[in-house]
C-alpha cells in the first residue's frame, strides 16, 4: 500500500549524524520495534515525511536532511540561566541532565543542563540534533488506512491499530 495522508505507517530507520567527518549511528528503530506514526498529521519533521511520501509498504529508503530541514541551526541565543530559587529545595540538577521545562504559554519543551552557575542553572534550549545533518536510512514495514479512532486522536495506536500494553 502506498503512503498517503491520515495512513498509518510502520518503519524500520537508522539515523546517522556526521561527527568529525565520520557518520555515527545514533538512533534506531528495528522490524521488532519499529516507528509506527500516522502521516500526515505533523507529528513527523515535514521534510521527513516528503521523502517518504512516494514509497509503499516493502520499501527502502536512504535520504539525508539538511540542519535546516531537520532541527535547525544550532541557535548560540538559545541559552538560558535558570535562577537556582526555582529548584526550591530539590536537588541541582546535573550537567548533562534533561530538563523538561514549559513556557508562560504552557508549551512544553527540553533543555540540557550545561553548568551550573554560583546562582543559575545553565540550560541550552537546542534541540540535541539541531545543527547536524541527519542521514536515514530504512525500510517501510506497513501502511494502513488509520482508524476513526486514531484519526480522532490524532496519533497512530500502533502498528496493527491496538495500543500494547
Amino acid at each position: 500500500m502506498k503512503i498517503e495522508s491520515q495512513h498509518v505507517v510502520s518503519l524500520t530507520y537508522d539515523l546517522y549524524v556526521d561527527q568529525d567527518g565520520t557518520e555515527n549511528l545514533v538512533e534506531s528503530a528495528t522490524q521488532e520495534q519499529p516507528l509506527t506514526f500516522l502521516f500526515g498529521v505533523g507529528q513527523m519533521l515535514p521534510k521527513f515525511e516528503e521523502n517518504l511520501s512516494t514509497l509503499s509498504t516493502g520499501d527502502s529508503y536512504d535520504f539525508k536532511l539538511s540542519a535546516q530541514d531537520a532541527y535547525g541551526e544550532y541557535d548560540e541565543e538559545a541559552v538560558a540561566n535558570l535562577p537556582k530559587e526555582m529548584f526550591n529545595g530539590t536537588d541541582i540538577p546535573e550537567i548533562g541532565s534533561i530538563l523538561p521545562l514549559q513556557d508562560n504559554n504552557g508549551n512544553r519543551f527540553q533543555g540540557q543542563v550545561v553548568s551550573v552557575a554560583e546562582d543559575a542553572v545553565v540550560v541550552d534550549l537546542n534541540h540535541p540534533m539541531a545543527g547536524q545533518e541527519l542521514h536515514f536510512k530504512g525500510n517501510i514495514i506497513n501502511v494502513r488506512p488509520a482508524t476513526p479512532e486514531e484519526l480522532s486522536h490524532g496519533h497512530a495506536h500502533g502498528a496493527d491499530g491496538h495500543q500494547g500494553h
